[in-house]
């Protein structure tokens, strides 16, 4: 009997729902880039190939934008269109790009005061990043027009493993735990992490990663599910409403994602 107890308190601190969520599969197509940004809801597609970022609609129109001057992009984020932002670790900069891909922005942490030493960077509302500062393990809301910093974050003590936000909330991934912040820079959520390394979300819902399996977690629940999908090369996945989208580096997959 205390076997069983010792074995039902285990999974209940892991917070991994045993309930297994379906998807459909929609479609499979060939696909040859480097790594895929973003897929909106107008299947504009952003995408970067040869350290170039591409937007392409539908019809297959594309444009794009590059800057060999800063290194290669290290992430790239299109979930506000109108302000794409490239972040280039080697130099400690970010380009902000409109919706044609031309520059309207750039962001030297080398030169702002106080420093900055950015690992993360993912987009805020209005005219903010959010950011990671590794010198003092800070997530910080930061104003690029007007240089201040609106928000710092109690400083966190593990490995920052990815970053990810929306107009309302951000959700930082360490390798203890999955914070989750409002953009008044207030702590709502902090999750045990018991293996996740990656995370995708969509109208503050999330898919996670843990090594070759896919989860996904409710915005309004703490429970974290298992996907039901058949073994698959993972490089990279992302979710736009209730669209999965899973690529190999060779292969698009995607799937129909329920959300109740």
């Amino acid at each position: 009997m205390r076997y069983l107890l010792y074995i039902f308190l285990i999974i209940s601190m892991t917070g991994i729902s045993q309930e297994i969520i379906d998807v459909t599969p929609i479609d499979t197509s060939e696909l040859k880039v480097d790594h895929i940004v973003a897929i909106d809801n107008f299947e504009t597609f952003y995408y970067l190939k040869d350290n170039i970022i591409y937007k392409e609609d539908k019809k297959g129109v594309s444009i794009n934008y590059s800057n060999y001057q800063l290194g290669e992009i290290t992430t790239a984020n299109a979930f506000n269109p109108l302000k794409v932002n490239l972040f280039y670790q080697d130099f400690n900069s970010v380009i902000i790009l409109d919706n044609r891909l031309a520059e309207i922005f750039k962001v030297d942490f080398n030169t702002v005061q106080p420093y900055k030493n950015v690992t993360h960077i993912s987009t805020g509302f209005d005219n903010t990043l959010w950011i990671f500062n590794v010198d003092f393990q800070q997530l910080e809301l930061y104003d690029y027009k007007t240089n201040t910093t609106r928000f710092s974050a109690v400083p966190v003590q593990s490995l920052v493993l990815d970053l990810e936000s929306d107009y309302n909330f951000c959700w930082l991934l360490t390798e203890n735990y999955l914070y989750q912040y409002n953009y008044f820079g207030s702590m709502i959520s902090k999750i045990e992490n018991t293996g996740f390394t990656e995370i995708s979300k969509s109208n503050g819902h999330l898919i996670l990663k843990k090594e070759d399996r896919l989860y996904f977690k409710h915005k309004k629940k703490e429970e974290i599910h298992p996907l039901n999908l058949p073994k698959l090369l993972i490089n990279q996945f992302l979710l736009t409403n209730e669209t999965l989208y899973i690529y190999d580096l060779e292969k698009l997959r995607t799937y129909q994602l329920k959300i109740n």
